[in-house]
């Protein structure tokens, strides 16, 4: 059954206002060819202060989507510095990350509250891409499946069949963020596929279209080996994400897969 392959950038804390509109613009012009085959969605995923100038930018490009870094678990309220899934909604923007590995260990984000924050994505119609991984630590003492099976069914297997079914997957290992290490293909295939068995126990069939990401120091140079796994459906690219000709070398890579 074939799934929608997705390559999604998460921006983190980078670019000034002007250096956003650069970018978008190169991406939009380098991706031009890819328009009559869409094969691959392309999801920005900017500071929030640039959900509604990036969607303003790529809303005339069907194959460009807009996500949010974050939000906030209730939809509205005293929660200075927060953003909630209905002002993300109202930008344009259609997806939202949800537990990547920084919220987790920078911010103390625990199970329930992603739990919370799936809900609110739900809720105001936006599409959570749910952060899930082992740090290296957990990796060498061999818990990786442990720690990924406790993750998905803490925070996303309350979800009913119709909810699951908008909910995109990321498996980020916490040691190959930032770090220049990838998982080989194998590792991550592994692992993937790993994912994919605990979903089809819990949801059957829905499992074979839920896409799973591979996030964890994609570039140019890995990128086409990755997404030729079976269960790797894409990427959520980091530092790469930033550069206009790596991020759309790592598009034509999904091309190829």
């Amino acid at each position: 059954m074939s799934r929608t392959k997705i390559v999604a950038g998460n921006w983190k804390m980078n670019l000034v206002s002007q250096e956003a509109k650069d970018l978008v613009n190169q991406l939009i012009e380098l991706c031009k060819p890819l328009a009559d085959n869409p094969k691959v969605r392309i999801i920005l995923a900017p500071a929030s202060v640039y959900l509604s100038s990036v969607f303003t930018q790529v809303e005339d490009h069907p194959h460009f989507s807009v996500s949010a870094q974050n939000l906030h678990e209730g939809d509205q309220g005293a929660f200075t510095g927060e953003i909630s899934g209905s002002m993300i909604r109202s930008t344009g923007a259609s997806f939202v990350l949800v537990g990547h590995s920084e919220r987790r260990t920078l911010f103390g984000e625990t199970d329930s509250t992603l739990a919370a924050k799936t809900n609110a994505a739900i809720r105001n119609g936006l599409s959570p891409i749910f952060c899930i991984g082992e740090s290296l630590e957990e990796r060498e003492n061999e818990k990786t499946f442990d720690i990924l099976q406790s993750q998905l069914m803490n925070g996303l297997f309350h979800l009913s069949l119709s909810e699951m079914a908008g909910v995109i997957i990321a498996y980020e290992p916490v040691w190959a963020i930032g770090t220049g290490k990838t998982a080989s293909p194998e590792q991550a295939q592994e692992v993937h596929a790993f994912i994919r068995r605990l979903l089809t126990e819990k949801y059957g069939e829905l499992a074979q279209r839920i896409p799973i990401l591979y996030g964890g120091s994609v570039n140019p140079g890995n990128a086409e080996t990755l997404f030729a796994c079976p269960d790797i459906d894409g990427g959520l690219v980091g530092g790469a994400s930033l550069k206009a000709q790596d991020f759309h070398a790592i598009i034509q890579a999904m091309y190829k897969g």
